[in-house]
């Protein structure tokens, strides 16, 4: 049984600091700071509700409850490390049907993530030359191509290569914002009122604000997990994955705490004019003072360009996941055999290629149909809309089973207050989430949602279906150490 298990990764395996950058690179800190921000203040939530001024309160809050996911799946990581962690999780804690379930649609989840963030660098791209330059050198499609191919070949090459690429773009764009936010804020005057930032009383609805707040601030912090889906592929993972989940998470808090604040200080805590801004209050700060920013026309198109640069990492953070996910899935007969392939360079070609075809049918869509339609918005950003709520609603669902099922899986490390208070905050916030994902939000992106639901039912009905489904037992005496995970065939 293990002598028949394929397994990742050639001989060079990763370090910490390639599992930080995977986790980092899919968080997205720059692309989240530069967009979610006003959910999180309210201004363009779809409840109309928000932490106001309080933004950087909600943020810190929000980061706590994730630190008590990250404690969870920190903890998981010492246990099992193997491609697709976060399916073996579920596994562990309750069972193979549903962990089953939970993998089908945390790894759509994935996919959708990626497939609906390509097109929208590739239209971002194109829409910036065109406002900022006034030139369109090729169409909106070609740009979307080259990034394809882009992915194609860092997936080809090896984890490596992408963990590298993920992290000369998040420490050149968080570097660049960190900087210019602290600018903001002393600029601003913000240092002077701090307490402003964490006052509950300046949410127009208080407490109330503050938690729906909370609710926009945890998809901040998305894909913080994802360093533990290359367990595999990195030297010591019982020591390594651990540290780049927490490590990430306590980091990249940090940077949203005052990211958030600055956005809130720059606009001198007026949601009026932060609202006039809501599409993108950091290029409107980063601009001139002409245009009510705090910089220059050349300083706005360098924090446009490290936000492209951000999103790029995302993109081939969601690859690298969705890829060791759907490969882990079919190496236990939950998904078609031909994704279990491996390259030469121990990656997974089959689930590659499947991951690269899937981006490609949205690259079509984008291009020549009005599939997901929302009025205003470019095709592109339509679809990223759609894709994301999808991505991310079926995140959070997996966080909430992980949570639930952690008193199950963990209950033999010894820490049992520590387990349970993680697990509550846990479920708390991935309620939270959920509910935030669905409140008040329009068709069509509400549909979103409820398609991710009907993913989750079906992956149950099936895998009730499919013969030897993974029983969740761990027991790893027969496996190599970096081949550790729940015996589930």
């Amino acid at each position: 049984m293990a002598g028949e298990r394929s397994t990742l990764g050639g001989k060079r395996k990763l370090t910490l600091i390639d599992t930080i950058a995977q986790s980092v690179g899919l968080m997205g800190p720059v692309f989240s700071i530069a967009f979610l921000v006003p959910l999180v203040v309210g201004v363009a939530s779809a409840s109309g509700n928000g932490a106001g001024s309080a933004a950087a309160l909600a943020v810190v809050i929000a980061a706590i409850g994730v630190i008590g996911l990250g404690w969870i799946v920190a903890e998981y990581t010492r246990k099992i490390q193997a491609a697709g962690s976060l399916y073996d999780y579920v596994t562990d804690g309750l069972g193979g049907r549903v962990g089953t379930s939970a993998g089908w649609l945390y790894y759509t989840g994935m996919l959708a993530l990626g497939a609906g963030i390509l097109p929208m660098i590739g239209g971002t791209i194109h829409d910036t030359l065109q406002s900022e330059f006034n030139v369109t050198p090729v169409p909106s499609l070609v740009w979307d191509l080259v990034l394809l191919a882009i992915v194609a070949t860092i997936m080809f090459f090896g984890v490596v290569l992408s963990t590298r690429m993920q992290l000369t773009l998040a420490m050149i764009s968080v570097t660049v914002v960190l900087i210019f936010s602290i600018f903001v804020i002393v600029k601003s005057g913000g240092l002077h009122h701090v307490a402003t930032g964490f006052s509950p009383s300046r949410s127009p609805t208080h407490w109330k604000g503050i938690l729906f707040g909370v609710l926009y601030g945890v998809l901040l912090f998305t894909g913080f997990e994802t360093s533990a889906n290359l367990g595999e592929e990195t030297e010591h993972p019982q020591r390594n994955i651990p540290r780049a989940v927490l490590i990430s998470v306590l980091a990249i808090a940090g940077f949203y705490v005052i990211g958030s604040f600055a956005q809130v200080a720059g606009y001198h805590f007026s949601l009026r004019l932060l609202g006039r801004n809501a599409g993108a209050p950091l290029f409107t700060l980063a601009g001139p003072a002409s245009s009510g920013g705090y910089a220059s026309v050349w300083i706005r198109r360098l924090v446009e360009l490290v936000v492209i640069f951000d999103m790029l990492a995302v993109l081939v953070g969601c690859a690298v996941s969705a890829s060791r996910g759907l490969f882990a899935l079919a190496r236990d007969r939950r998904m078609p055999s031909v994704m279990t392939r491996i390259s030469r360079h121990g990656t997974p070609t089959g689930a590659s290629n499947f991951v690269l075809a899937v981006y490609a049918v949205v690259i079509i869509l984008v291009a020549t149909t009005t599939v997901v339609a929302i009025p205003g918005l470019p095709e592109y950003v339509s679809m990223f809309s759609f894709l994301s709520t999808y991505g991310g609603f079926a995140i959070a669902v997996i966080y909430l089973l992980i949570s639930v099922g952690a008193l199950r899986g963990l209950r033999d490390a010894g820490k049992i207050w520590q387990l349970r208070l993680a697990a509550t905050v846990g479920v708390a916030v991935t309620v939270a989430a959920i509910y935030g994902a669905i409140y008040k939000v329009s068709a069509p992106t509400v549909y979103a949602p409820y398609a991710a639901v009907v993913v989750l039912v079906v992956g149950l009905v099936v895998s009730a279906m499919v013969p030897q489904a993974p029983s969740g037992v761990a027991d790893f005496t027969e496996l190599a150490p970096a081949d550790q995970g729940p015996i589930k065939i």
